[in-house]
Formats: C-alpha cells, structure tokens, sequence
C-alpha cells in the first residue's frame, strides 16, 4: 500500500460513518499559539475539543502533519521520526470512547488486514484523581485482545496544561513468529494508534475538571502504519523516506543510525523553512537550527569537509512536493547553507573557548552558563566539543 490507499482506506472507514474531512494544515499553528509546530492531528482542533462548535460538524477525520522534538534523542533507531503524517478522528461530545475502540479493531483487521494476534492493547488504570478505564477494558476483553492496565503511560495530554483524558495504545508485533511478551517487556511491541477519551482540562495547579463535552481523539503515525503494512523493518523504508536514506546515503556515505538521523533531521528542516521558519536563536527558528546543526555535527564527525551544499535535489523537491509547499529548493539550499556557514564559524571560534575552560576543570552547570549566555554556545554544542577533544 503507497500513501494514497493508505491515507484513503482510512479517511474512507471514517466519512462512511459520518466524518468529515479536515484539511491538512501548516506546521506552524495559528497567531497566540502559545506551541511553537502542530505536534497532533487534535492540535488545531483544541478549541472545539473545549466545546466551540465546527464547523464541518461533530465527527472528523484527517491526514496532519506533525513535527515533534521530544523524542530526539530516540531518532535514528527504526521506529520514531521528527516529522510525520498523523491519521486523526474525532467526535466533538458525538460518539463515547468504546464506539471508537470497536471501530478502530474493524478498520485495523478488516481495512488494513493486521492480523488479530499481533494485536495487544494498554488502558488507564487509574490513579489519585480519575479511576480505571473499565469501559474500554470491557470492549478490549470483549474482543479477545490482551489488555494491560498502567498509570500515566496512558493518560494523554497536549502539553501541561489544557484537554486531556485517559486513552488506549494499540501495538501491533513487529517482530518475526509469534508475539512475546508485552508492550513493557519487549520492544518488539510498536506503538501504533492511540485512542483519547479528551474529557477532562488540567489546570496550572494540577487540577482537573470535566470538559464542556466528551470528545474521542484518536492519532495513528502513517509512516508506521505504513511500515506494518508493507512488511518493513523500519520507517525509513517508506515512501517519504526512502529518497533520503539513498540521497544522504549515497552522497556521503552514512550508513545506519547516523544516515537515519541526518535524514530525518534533513527532511525535517526542509519541510520547517517549507512553511516560512528561517533560522533563529529564540521559538521556531532555534528549533530549526537545533535541527540543522545537530546533522552537521553528524556529518563533520569523520569529515568536517562534508557540506549541505552536496545535498542532491531529488529529496529536497520529494518533501516540498509532498507537502504542498511553495518553497523553491533553491530557497531551502540558501537557508542551509547560511546556517552551515554560521555553525562552522561558531565552532572555530568555540572550539578554543571551551578548551580553555575545561583546562580548568570538569564544566559546572555555571560553565555551561556562561558559555552559552556569553559566547552562544548551547549545553548540547560544547558536549560535542569536549568528547571531539578526547
């Protein structure tokens, strides 16, 4: 299955049963956001998860963009990216929970073909403010999926504050012969499509209170859908991946982790500067920076003579193309190269800074400090540094 019968198996499953679709937005959420990307499929819908009506009614369905930074640190291995395609439904105080579950089960087993067996599910087990999950429980039972009750592994929430509820996580086995174990004993179990009862809003205090309405939400990562249906190993060998993997591959020679986060992080930022950010020290242009410089820093790491400027054309116009965005790949070289020529001065002048101060000692939270308030060198920068000295 290519991106169109993936994407139209599951929008179809949803405007059968009364679901509109949402369109597909940018990456930069509208004026007052305080969130600097669109992280979920339900991002754009917060204020009609909180009970304003909209406009294309109480049941929805859509393809969304998403760009997360929490997980950096986990990009490269074969399962988690910066950016991604999420597959969103939604009932505004429509349809409860358990209807979704039920549903959810049908399109998995019978639109996209997922064996029943490599299915195993998680529920809210409660903790000192909301009780059990019992009715998703039941549903779970009902079917015949293993069911595995935790605490806050499955409360969701978009951020400290705002919509929030308990949910569901299915995982679908994505290793070779029969399922193992669990979720929590073998990472073979892949998180593929969590289902939210959005029901409840946290306050600043920690305190919760019941929503306007009951809401569903559900999100489910296409490129790792994708990689279940198609058999894959990872999420690299997917459509919107694969021009990176052999583009960063073939023209410098990466090879496994390293290749998968330059290409993540590549594909990343061409999709950001897509949607308007350029490079900054503050909000969305740090973001993009961070990005950037964490894949030259990959890249210099056997040879500082590797350059953006090699970049073939092909992945770049793939990302551009794929979302719709007017940027041309001249545009995107520019702002790469800037940054790159930026980064490698930094470094020059960084690297004699922080010698001089580790001579002195090992570096105190103090250093780090004033390395990064006086001479504009981030926590992560100087690490880099310190372990090339060694």
């Amino acid at each position: 299955m290519t991106y169109d019968p993936i994407s139209r198996t599951f929008l179809d499953f949803f405007r059968e049963r009364g679901h509109e679709t949402v369109p597909d937005c940018s990456l930069i959420p509208p004026p007052g956001d305080p969130v600097l990307f669109t992280t979920s499929g339900m991002h754009p819908l917060t204020p009609y998860l909180e009970g304003r009506p909209h406009p294309l009614g109480r049941r929805l369905v859509n393809v969304q963009r998403c760009l997360r930074t929490t997980d950096l640190d986990e990009v490269g291995d074969s399962t988690h990216l910066t950016l991604f395609r999420m597959l969103g439904s939604w009932s505004l105080g429509d349809y409860d929970l358990p209807q979704s579950l039920r549903w959810g089960y049908v399109l998995l087993r019978d639109g996209f073909g997922i064996d029943h067996d490599r299915l195993h599910v998680t529920v809210f087990g409660g903790d000192d403010q909301v009780g059990p999950d019992e009715a998703s429980q039941r549903i779970w039972e009902e079917i015949g999926l293993p069911v595995e009750l935790t605490g806050e592994e499955n409360w969701w929430s978009n951020g400290p504050t705002g919509p929030c509820g308990p949910d569901t996580e299915l995982f679908v086995w994505t290793g070779d012969g029969p399922p193992r174990g669990t979720p929590g004993t073998d990472d073979r179990w892949m998180e593929l499509w969590n289902h939210v009862g959005m029901r409840y809003h946290r306050h600043p205090d920690g305190r919760l209170t019941p929503l306007r309405q009951s809401n569903v939400d559900t999100g489910m990562g296409f490129e790792r859908l994708e990689m279940v249906l198609r058999g894959h190993r990872s999420v690299f060998e997917g459509d919107g991946l694969v021009p990176w993997v052999r583009g960063v591959g073939d023209v410098w020679g990466l090879r496994d982790e390293p290749l998968r986060l330059v290409g993540d992080h590549l594909r990343s930022s061409v999709a950001v500067v897509g949607d308007g950010v350029c490079p900054s020290n503050t909000g969305r242009g740090y973001v993009l920076r961070r990005l950037l410089r964490r894949a030259l820093t990959t890249l210099w790491r056997d040879d500082p003579s590797r350059s953006l400027s090699d970049l073939p054309t092909g992945p770049v116009r793939h990302t551009l193309d794929g979302f719709g965005q007017r940027v041309t790949v001249d545009e995107v070289r520019q702002v790469f190269s800037g940054e790159e020529r930026r980064f490698r001065e930094l470094l020059r002048r960084g690297r004699p800074v922080v010698s001089r101060r580790r001579s002195r000692g090992p570096l105190t939270d103090e250093d780090y400090r004033d390395l990064h308030d006086t001479h504009g060198l981030p926590r992560d920068l100087v690490d880099g540094l310190l372990s090339e000295a060694r």
